[in-house]
Formats: C-alpha cells, sequence, structure tokens
C-alpha cells in the first residue's frame, strides 16, 4: 500500500473507534433515559390508585364518578397505543417521544390543579394521550439502540424499571397524599418528567423513517377508541342505569358495532394500524387472551384494595400504600426468574402455574373482612404478585417468539394493547361489581362493602378458570 494513505487509513480507524465507543456509551445514557420514563409511566399507573378515596372525599364525588380517573387514563393508553406506535414508525420514534414526554408533564401539572372531578378526568385523558406516546415508542428506540445479542437484556432492565415503579408508586403515594395532599401525586411526575426528557433529548439519536406511500389509519384508530369508550360507559354506568335500559344497550350496541368496523377495516386496509394475520397463529392469539384476563384480575386488586384499606379498614393511605407494596416487590423478584427458566422448559408449565398462584390470591383475597391484619392482607397479596410474576415473563415471550421478526415491533403494540385493554376491563368489571353491590345495599354501607370486595374477587377467580384453559391449549 501507497505509504501517503497510510495516515489517513490510520485516521479514519481513530476516528470508526472514537464513533464506536461513543454509540456504545450513549446507548447506555438511552436506556437511562428510557428508563427514567418507565419508572414514571408506571409510577403513575399505580401512585393514582392509592388516592382515589381521597379524591372521592375532597369533591363528595360517588365511586362510579371517580373510577373514570382511572378509566379514563387506561382507555387512552388501550386506545391509542397501537396509533402512536404508528406513527412513530411513519414521522421518528424520538420525535413522538419527546412530544409525549412535554404532553405527560403539562397534563400533570393540570391534574394537580384540577378544580373538580370533571376537570380531573379530563386532565387525566390528556395524560394518557403522552402515557400512549411514550409506551408505544419506547421498546422500537431501545431495540434501535443496542445490538442484537443485547435487546433483551436491555428490555428486560426496562421491565425491572416498571416493577420499580409499580412498587414505589403505593407507598410512595402514601406518603405524599399524607404529608401534602393527593394533589402531590402528579406534581412529583415534573420533576422526574424533566430530568428523563433532557436525558432524552441529549442521548437518543434522531430517526428519519423512509419515505412511503403508506397512510396512517386515521379510521381504525377512530373506530378502536371510540368502541372502547362506549363499552366502558356501559360497564361504568350500568349499575346507575340499568343493565337493560335503552341507553346501555343501545351503547353496548355502538360499541359492538364500531369493534367489528375496525375489524373490517384493519382487515381490507393496505396499510393497518393492527396485522390481523397475527392472530391466525393459535400460540400467539392464545399469550393475547391469556395477557389480557390476567391484567383483569390484577387491576380489579389494584382498583378495589384501596376502598378495602381506607374506607373499610380505616387504615392512613401511607399504611395502606405500604401493604399494596407487597403484590409488585415480589412480581419484580419473580419476574425474571421465571422468565429464565421459561427459557429452558418452555412457557407452558410456568403459565399454568402462575395463573393458578393467581386464582389461589384472589380467593384468598376474597375471604377479607374487618379483622384480616396487615401481614395477613400483605401474605395474600403477595401470593397474587407470586402467580404473576411466574406468568407474566413467560407468557410474553411466548407472545414474541410466535410473531415473525418483520412483525416484532406490531407484535410489541399488541402486547401492551393487550395489558392496558385488560386493566381497562378490569377497572369497569369491578367498578360494576362493587357499585351495584353498595348501591342494593343502601344505608347498609359498612357491611356491604366486604359484600362487594368478596364478589368481585371470586368474578375474579372466575376468569382465571378462563385463562387456565387457555393457557393449557397453547
Amino acid at each position: 500500500m501507497d505509504s501517503r494513505h497510510a495516515p489517513q487509513q490510520h485516521l479514519l480507524q481513530t476516528e470508526t473507534s472514537s464513533v464506536g465507543i461513543e454509540q456504545s456509551s450513549s446507548k447506555w445514557w438511552v436506556l437511562v433515559a428510557i428508563g427514567v420514563g418507565t419508572f414514571m409511566s408506571a409510577l403513575d399507573g399505580s401512585v393514582v390508585n392509592i388516592t382515589l378515596p381521597l379524591i372521592s372525599r375532597h369533591f363528595t364525588s360517588t365511586i362510579a364518578a371517580v373510577e373514570w380517573v382511572v378509566t379514563v387514563y387506561l382507555l387512552g393508553l388501550s386506545g391509542l397505543l397501537l396509533s402512536f406506535g404508528r406513527l412513530g414508525d411513519m414521522q421518528g420514534h424520538k420525535r413522538v417521544y419527546l412530544a409525549g414526554f412535554t404532553i405527560f408533564m403539562i397534563s400533570s401539572a393540570l391534574c394537580g390543579l384540577a378544580s373538580s372531578v370533571n376537570m380531573l378526568i379530563i386532565f387525566r385523558g390528556l395524560q394518557a394521550l403522552g402515557g400512549a406516546m411514550l409506551m408505544s415508542n419506547s421498546p422500537a428506540i431501545l431495540t434501535k439502540s443496542f445490538p442484537a445479542s443485547q435487546r433483551g437484556q436491555a428490555l428486560g432492565i426496562q421491565a425491572t424499571m416498571t416493577y420499580l415503579g409499580l412498587t414505589v408508586g403505593p407507598s410512595l403515594g402514601g406518603w405524599l397524599a399524607d404529608q401534602f395532599s393527593w394533589r402531590a401525586v402528579f406534581y412529583i411526575n415534573i420533576p422526574v418528567g424533566l430530568i428523563a426528557l433532557m436525558l432524552s433529548a441529549r442521548f437518543i439519536r434522531s430517526d428519519h423513517p423512509p419515505q412511503t406511500s403508506e397512510r396512517f389509519d386515521l379510521l381504525g384508530a377512530f373506530t378502536f377508541l371510540t368502541g372502547l369508550v362506549f363499552l366502558l360507559f356501559c360497564m361504568n354506568q350500568g349499575h346507575a342505569l340499568g343493565w337493560t335500559s335503552p341507553i346501555i344497550l343501545g351503547a353496548l350496541t355502538i360499541a359492538v358495532l364500531f369493534l367489528a368496523w375496525f375489524v373490517y377495516i384493519e382487515e381490507h386496509s393496505a396499510s393497518p394500524m393492527l396485522d390481523f394475520q397475527l392472530f391466525h397463529s393459535w400460540p400467539f392469539s392464545s399469550a393475547v387472551i391469556s395477557a389480557v384476563l390476567n391484567y383483569i384480575c390484577i387491576y380489579t386488586i389494584i382498583f378495589l384494595m384501596p376502598f378495602y384499606l381506607l374506607q373499610g379498614r380505616s387504615f392512613t393511605p401511607t399504611q395502606a400504600g405500604l401493604i399494596l407494596t407487597a403484590m409488585p416487590i415480589v412480581m419484580a423478584i419473580v419476574a425474571p426468574l421465571s422468565g429464565t427458566i421459561s427459557d429452558r422448559i418452555g412457557t407452558r408449565i410456568p403459565t399454568l402455574i402462575g395463573m393458578a398462584a393467581l386464582g389461589i390470591g384472589l380467593y384468598l383475597l376474597s375471604n377479607l373482612g374487618p379483622t384480616t391484619t396487615p401481614q395477613q392482607i400483605a401474605l395474600r397479596l403477595g401470593v397474587v404478585g407470586l402467580g404473576t410474576g411466574i406468568f407474566i415473563s413467560p407468557n410474553n415471550s411466548s407472545l414474541m417468539g410466535a410473531a415473525p421478526k418483520s412483525r416484532q415491533g406490531i407484535a410489541a403494540g399488541i402486547l401492551a394493547t393487550s395489558r392496558n385493554f385488560g386493566m381497562v376491563l378490569g377497572v369497569g368489571l369491578a367498578g360494576a361489581v362493587f357499585t351495584t353491590v353498595l348501591t342494593q345495599a343502601g344505608d347498609a354501607q359498612s357491611s356491604a362493602l366486604y359484600q362487594a370486595i368478596q364478589y368481585s374477587f371470586l368474578i375474579s377467580c372466575g376468569i382465571v378458570i378462563l385463562g387456565l384453559i387457555v393457557s393449557a391449549k397453547r
């Protein structure tokens, strides 16, 4: 080789090495940024539940009304995750992700300033918009930032941050409510969000999607969200208006029609928001169904337990938060171990064991009464956490493994949507059963609360049995 080119070659190698080192360093900062955002999203999902009775008391609102503080957030996530994931593919994941952070922080401040429960519900809907933009694009950003050999590790750490947010949420929410007010649980998102936003803007690389003739499936997004809104309206207002009233039956008909229309649109669209070809695989479909059923049960517990602890047992928010922490702590410990084991023995047995343990935990919770000790309550929640921790990792692995490589992003969006859809149904089902029993009880509210808890958890046990059947046939 000509010696005149040697310095240039050395310079090129040096620059390439420097770029490699910089990229190697920046990807971990990307993980930190995504991890903080994931922690914030999970924290917000768990920190608000502990304050629902306080919000109800502050605004003198009914349980059915304050239920929408949680429901509208979950509904927004469920209806918008696929849409914003698709938008990220078309417009760039970083752009959508940063916009989501900005919306999330502004809406958090507005939630803290809300002067009525209706305003709080509206601002929570706006918060869901930002949360959907975050959750639907973070896995894609991590996948692009890490090589294939480290993607599993990165996504696993992100999952750990989710459980960490769930773990800290109840106790932090209870402490903030005790020391300040329920409004503080929304204000806490602002400093955490600013840190994550600065890290994300600095270290996430800008992506420029290739030019394509595909269009955003706006009609599909509209029909899916509309169908969910009417479905949740039925579950939320059925006890008040009557389950066979013309309004409820009409809303249910609209929900069915819009969701059926959504399916038709996606089956015939050249650029679908949701690829239904994936559901032709039973292993994939069974994993999605199992995930929905599992989260229906989990969010039934998350929604109802604060009412039992704060209203039924008169615990302080701090005490209630510490008791509720038992479930996510066990989940955080067990889930990584279960995932590792399922890599060796397959996913069917762990998902069955996890579902069975969840059912046992729900049955134990259905027997909660006015004299159950805090230790016994925490132990029963720990059994639920054990079952869920055993179930989640293998089921997610089964779902992602059943999808072809060219559809991994869509599969991840479906997984997130099924999780939040299950949460929405869980809150709706729990709220419907709970408020129906209390309404029928009239003046005997104190004793009816325990009965409502029992009925809700026993119905969830039936849902677990269905989950066992689906998991056994995967």
